[in-house]
This record gives C-alpha cells, sequence and structure tokens, in this order.
C-alpha cells in the first residue's frame, strides 16, 4: 500500500493536459483540506499527546505488518493438505467446493500447474493456505505413464509439510475401471503407511432408480449403491483406512442438498487427521476461519472508511448542488482502491469506478436527489454531509465484503453485499448525525 488516495485519480480523458492540471490541481486541495480537517475531527476523539502517534498508527499499515498478522494466525490455524486422487469428472473439485464453498468457476480458477501430473489448490490463499488440495490430471488417459505419475506423486509426499496429510482416492460409484488407480494407492501405501487415506466414492444419483429425482435421507439404502459400495472396497481392500459416499452436485442439478454426504466427509476426515487440523475443518465449514481473517481487515480498513467518510462531509458540505460531486466520485474511487490494496488487489480508477457502480446498486439515485436538498438554506447541507459520511461508510463496509470473498477464494454475493451496505448505512447515519454543525 504505497500509492496514497489521490495518486489515484485520473482525469477524463477528453481534457485537455490545462484542463486535466487544473482539475486535478483542484481535486488534490480538496483532498489536502479534508485530510487537515479529518486529522482536526479526529483529535475531538483522542487526548491531545495521543493524537499523533494514534494517527500514525492507525493509517501506516502496510504489507510487513500484513504479513506478521497472516503469520500469526497461520501458526494458530494448521494446515491441512489434501492429495486428491481419481480420474477426470471423479467428483475431486467437488469435494473442494464442499470443503470451502467456493463456487465451481473459483475452484477452476484456482488450480495451478504443480508438476506434470498434478495441480495446487491453496484454500483460503496462498498466503493463508489452511487447506491444500493437490489434484492429479491425466489418470484416465491411458497414453499416461503411471509409473511417471506415481514418482511424482512421492516426490510431492517426500517434501517436508508443517501440517497433516491425507489422501482421497476419489472414485464414481459406478466406474470399476480402477486398475491405474489401485496400483498407485499401493504404491503410495507401501511407500507412506502412516498418511491416512479416505475412499470417497462420488456420483451415487448415477446408481439411482428410475423413480428417484432426489436424494433420500443419507446414508443412500439402495440396492445397486449397496453393492457397488461393497465391491469398490472389496477392490481397494488395505488401501483405505475409511470409506464414505458423497453426492455433491451443481445447483443446476436439482438434487437437494447440493453436498449431499457433506457432513459424513467432515466427520471421516476428522477420525482421520489429528485433533488440530480436524478443528480447522469444522472452523472452515463453520465459517469461524473466514470471519476471523475477515475481521482482522475489516478493522484496519475501517480506519481508513472512517477518514473518508469524515472527508466526504466535509466536500458534500459545499451549498452548491452537484458541485461536489465530481470530488466525492473521487473521494469514494480512491477509498476502493485503498481497501483493495489492503485486501491484496490492485485496482486502477477506472477499475475501482466500475465496481462502486457495480456495488453501490441504487445508492447514486439516493445521493442525487439528497444533493437536490441543498437548494433549501439552512437544511439541506447539513443532510447532505451526513448523508455522503454515511455513504461513504456503507460503500466502505460493502467494498471490503467484496474484496473479502476474493481473498477468500469466493464469488462475491451481490445480494450480501447490499445487505451489509443498507445495514451499514442505517448505522452510519445515526453516527454521523450533525457531523458537520461544529465545522
Amino acid at each position: 500500500m504505497t500509492e496514497t488516495p489521490d495518486s489515484q485519480i485520473s482525469s477524463p480523458v477528453s481534457e485537455t493536459p490545462n484542463q486535466s492540471t487544473s482539475v486535478n490541481s483542484s481535486w488534490m486541495d480538496g483532498i489536502a483540506a479534508g485530510w487537515s480537517w479529518t486529522t482536526q475531527q479526529l483529535k475531538g476523539l483522542f487526548p491531545t499527546d495521543q493524537i499523533a502517534q494514534t494517527v500514525v498508527q492507525w493509517f501506516s499499515v502496510n504489507e510487513t505488518q500484513i504479513a506478521e498478522i497472516l503469520e500469526k494466525v497461520r501458526a494458530e490455524l494448521p494446515t491441512t493438505e489434501a492429495l486428491l486422487i481419481g480420474k477426470p469428472q471423479a467428483g475431486k473439485s467437488s469435494i473442494v467446493r464442499g470443503l470451502t464453498g467456493v463456487s465451481a468457476e473459483i475452484v477452476g480458477q484456482g488450480f495451478r500447474p504443480h508438476t506434470q501430473h498434478t495441480e495446487r489448490y491453496a484454500y483460503p490463499s496462498n498466503d493463508l493456505p489452511l487447506l491444500i488440495f493437490k489434484d492429479t490430471v491425466g489418470l484416465g488417459d491411458i497414453n499416461q505413464n503411471t509409473d511417471l505419475i506415481i514418482q511424482e506423486l512421492i516426490g510431492d509426499l517426500q517434501q517436508e509439510s508443517p501440517g497433516a496429510r491425507v489422501l482421497i482416492l476419489t472414485v464414481k460409484i459406478n466406474d470399476f475401471a480402477t486398475d491405474t488407480l489401485r496400483t498407485i494407492a499401493q504404491s503410495l501405501r507401501k511407500k507412506y503407511p502412516n498418511i491416512p487415506c479416505l475412499l470417497a466414492v462420488t456420483c451415487l444419483h448415477e446408481l439411482y432408480p428410475p423413480h428417484i429425482d432426489n436424494h433420500r435421507i443419507y446414508p443412500p439404502d439402495f440396492e445397486d449403491i449397496n453393492r457397488a459400495f461393497a465391491e469398490l472396497k472389496l477392490a481397494f481392500k488395505g488401501l483405505y483406512d475409511q470409506a464414505v459416499l458423497i453426492d455433491f452436485t451443481l445447483e443446476e442439478d436439482g438434487y437437494t442438498p447440493v453436498f449431499y454426504g457433506l457432513e459424513a466427509l467432515r466427520d471421516t476426515l476428522a477420525d482421520l487427521l489429528p485433533e488440530a487440523e480436524a478443528r480447522t475443518i469444522h472452523q472452515l465449514l463453520n465459517g469461524e476461519v473466514n470471519d476471523q481473517l475477515g475481521n482482522i481487515y475489516r478493522d484496519v480498513g475501517r480506519r481508513y472508511i472512517l477518514a473518508f467518510s469524515i472527508m466526504a462531509a466535509t466536500v458534500a458540505a459545499v451549498p452548491l448542488p452537484f458541485a461536489t460531486m465530481p470530488v466525492l466520485t473521487a473521494l469514494q474511487v480512491s477509498l476502493v482502491v485503498l481497501l483493495g490494496n489492503l485486501y491484496g488487489k490492485t485496482l486502477n480508477p477506472s477499475q475501482a469506478g466500475g465496481l462502486v457502480s457495480a456495488i453501490a446498486g441504487g445508492f447514486l439515485a439516493q445521493m442525487i436527489g439528497r444533493e437536490l436538498i441543498k437548494f433549501i438554506p439552512g437544511f439541506g447541507s447539513v443532510i447532505a454531509a451526513s448523508w455522503a459520511a454515511a455513504y461513504t461508510w456503507a460503500l466502505g463496509e460493502g467494498a471490503c465484503v467484496y474484496f473479502g470473498d476474493l481473498m477468500g477464494g469466493k464469488k462475491p454475493d451481490p445480494q450480501r453485499i447490499q445487505v451489509v451496505m443498507e445495514e451499514a448505512f442505517k448505522t452510519a447515519k445515526e453516527r454521523f448525525k450533525g457531523i458537520n454543525e461544529s465545522k
């Protein structure tokens, strides 16, 4: 986070150089004045002898400090490495979706080549990998060299790991062409007998009777599934520690629940993993870890949101309708750029402006309505100031949710962001009521 907010503001493309210099200068002067007044306002919140140190600490969070925070969290929350072994379309990515809650699109984008026959996915991020999934590729290709695949997997497992490891053999319920998978499992079991192995049997609905169009109460009790499960367990006898039936589908497939057998998978993994790692998986599924990480970043982000909200109130207090809109927009775009940097996402002003439009929804129309109130002498400016501060606060909170979802490997949910912004706006309106009266 080395860039200051005013350095993020770009002038319109159609402006001439002199116009651009004039506009940028006025924006920068306005932002500088806003920072000055922000400091004066903050002085009322802290004892005089502490204000200088407090303001510096609040606004000096940098990448080094964030790294130290993440390192502390890493030390408290151990990493679990899951090696997913199975053919393509056997449900490996679905297991990742079930355990992390990320969308199918994010899973696909998140996997990165690790070796010739493995791909790596870290959740929630590479900086804080609480769950590391390694997905084998090419097992269904008869042209692949099984011995080479085995050597690459053994090479992965030979590397030191700070956390626990588990092998997950993934097989479709109706797939009995498992010779290659069995050969790999035998080699890994012989080389690493102490690494627990889970046999995950997937795609149960493909053996449902014709009249069954949805999941039944878990575990499923159908003759074809019971027989196939027994045969697969026999085929892999001695190569796994526990076996589980799961059926993780997409929402558009129409099966409920989408992650059928998720609790069984979670509990089975808990039995195979050390207590600390098992607890982390429970916390991930319950959302506790994401909440903890989100709070770390949100607390820092709110310091910037507060300053920009006060600055927005200062700008909006100018009793000229629409005259302050460009500066307010610049402030809010700068805030989003700054918050993006905090969450490890680099945005240019154009991208940040698009994000503001995307997450703000109907707030912009309300903003214009508030600007018209300034025509009422002695009344509109105070309302506009508090409204601008509250809107800027809500926008910052919404941006934190957006960037937090991205950092956690999730697809941002527009509806959830809107709910957060609405609640934040209501609270902030009370907080900033009369903010301009003492100025």
